[in-house]
């Protein structure tokens, strides 16, 4: 059960190959995250002057809370889809790794079936028990992973779904929350 130096090479390539993929992935979110933060920056900004501007013509103090009122809606409708957005690109960054993890883990089964039945036909007689629980061992390993892979995935689609429900009540009792100020200030 010793490895050539080809086989050495050819899992220290594939371990480089893997952290390429990794930092490139991460590389990649954290642009998309500063992007994201550099537009809402801006944005915030310029609609804080305009909205000042705004605030500042008002001619009495209905006309001030009515746009203060209406000023507030686009802004809690740009903070949702800002943190919906920061959650996406989460979610990917998250969903990506899962997919090298679950690559690496079909890998490394592989090898080890592949080590084992190579030691398997090189053991002596007898020795097919301890080769049986072994690959009893690694199949009930497997088992479990699937199982929590599986688990983890649904707990991503319904923290998933939470944050969506959570963003439209959000979204309408802003609205809902406008709309009864105006009235009263009407």
């Amino acid at each position: 059960m010793t490895a050539t130096p080809e086989q050495i090479t050819a899992a220290a390539k594939a371990n480089i190959e893997t952290l390429l993929t990794l930092a490139n992935s991460a590389f990649s979110n954290v642009e998309r995250l500063a992007a994201l933060n550099l537009n809402t920056a801006r944005s915030v900004l310029e609609d804080g002057v305009a909205n000042t501007k705004a605030l500042l013509a008002a001619k009495d103090v209905q006309e001030f809370v009515s746009l203060q009122t209406s000023l507030a809606q686009p802004l809690i409708e740009k903070a949702v889809a800002y943190n919906r957005s920061v959650y996406e690109i989460a979610s990917q960054s998250q969903e990506e790794l899962s997919k090298l993890f679950e690559g690496q883990v079909a890998e490394l089964n592989k090898s080890l079936a592949a080590a084992l039945d190579k030691a398997a036909k090189s053991a002596p007689a007898g020795s097919d028990v301890a080769v049986a629980a072994v690959k009893s061992a690694i199949a009930a390993a497997n088992s479990a992973y699937d199982s929590v892979s599986k688990a983890a995935k649904q707990v991503a689609e319904i923290a998933e779904a939470n944050v969506a429900a959570a963003t439209n009540a959000t979204v309408k009792a802003v609205t809902t929350t406008s709309k009864a100020a105006s009235k009263k200030v009407a």
